[in-house]
């Protein structure tokens, strides 16, 4: 399965704590570098979610900008089948999935269907593991099993 990455997004504590849209960013084994998250909890440094949970959102008549669920990587294949150990390619980079993402009180503030509804939908989190450390919009995106 191949797709490719949407959007890229970090979090900065020295902006505000505003989630900017990017066109690249570096990641190593502590996270995303110049994320407000960096080195804070490895099992959850970079947050990938799928265009599949905007459609899903939709077809329930629920509107919701990109970026909204938190994610740092916006791919258009659907992961959320992959198991913890699993990996995703992106571009030159290997990362492992670690876990499922959990829902946030965030959610119910955009609409309070959407915790339900995205309950297994909302994104997974990965950790680095080889290869570049540079992840850019537009990079292939391959689904590797383990």
């Amino acid at each position: 399965m191949t797709g490719s990455v949407k959007q890229l997004y970090i979090t900065r504590d020295d902006v505000d704590k505003t989630r900017q849209n990017v066109s690249k960013f570096f990641v190593d084994s502590h996270g995303i570098q110049n994320d407000k998250f960096y080195a804070k909890d490895p099992m959850r440094a970079i947050l990938i979610s799928a265009t599949d949970s905007y459609a899903l959102a939709q077809e329930n008549e629920i509107s919701i900008e990109d970026g909204s669920l938190g994610e740092n990587i916006l791919i258009d294949i659907n992961p959320y089948l992959l198991s913890q150990g699993d990996r995703i390619k992106i571009g030159n980079t290997i990362l492992e999935i670690t876990q499922n993402c959990t829902l946030c009180k965030g959610l119910s503030k955009i609409n309070s269907k959407l915790p339900k509804l995205l309950k297994n939908d909302r994104g997974i989190f990965a950790k680095y593991i080889e290869g570049s450390s540079e992840i850019v919009l537009g990079s292939t995106v391959q689904i590797v099993k383990s």
